[in-house]
This record gives C-alpha cells, sequence and structure tokens, in this order.
C-alpha cells in the first residue's frame, strides 16, 4: 500500500468518523430535550459509520501486520484520532442516554 492509498484510507476514516460524530451528538441534543423516540436508530447510523471506518482501519492493520511497510502520514494520523475520540464519545453518549431515561422517568 502506497502514500496515496492510505492518505485515502485516513480521509475513508475521518469522513465516516464525522458522520457518526454529528449523529452522535444530533442524537444527544435530542435526549437532553427529552426525545427518546430516534435513539436506537441515530445509534444504529452512527455504529454503521464506525463500521465503516474501522474497516477502512483494518485494511491497514492487516497490511503492515502481514509485513508490509508503511510510510503513514498525518492525514492517516488524523483519521486514527478521528476514529478513537468518537468511539469515546460513542460510549459517553450511551451512558448519557440512560442517565437522560432514569432523569425523565
Amino acid at each position: 500500500m502506497n502514500k496515496e492509498e492510505l492518505q485515502m484510507l485516513g480521509f475513508e476514516i475521518v469522513a465516516y468518523s464525522g458522520d457518526a460524530r454529528s449523529t452522535l451528538l444530533k442524537l444527544l441534543r435530542e435526549v437532553r430535550q427529552g426525545n427518546f423516540e430516534n435513539v436506537e436508530l441515530r445509534l444504529k447510523e452512527a455504529d454503521e459509520n464506525l463500521t465503516l471506518a474501522h474497516n477502512a482501519q483494518t485494511k491497514v492493520l492487516t497490511e503492515e501486520s502481514g509485513g508490509k511497510d508503511m510510510e503513514l502520514g498525518f492525514i492517516f494520523i488524523h483519521g486514527q484520532d478521528h476514529l478513537m475520540t468518537t468511539l469515546l464519545l460513542r460510549d459517553l453518549i450511551q451512558d448519557f442516554i440512560e442517565l437522560y431515561k432514569k432523569n425523565n422517568d
């Protein structure tokens, strides 16, 4: 995998993670207002994008674990940063949803 291919995978990871992040933050705004109607749908949307981002990451991990030397650039590392912070956000928002549900009961 050459540097250009790694850059494209980095862009994919940023895009999919960004979409997931936007969905999660929109969901958080909804549950803050007491709207729990779309929780499962929004979580599913976010998870689908996170899976796509993770799949792009896995392509690189698979090649590197197979012995290929990777020339990682800033864009790919930036993508990794987006993915990891969005995964953390996903976990936190799940907890917030539960807290808001308890407070609305």
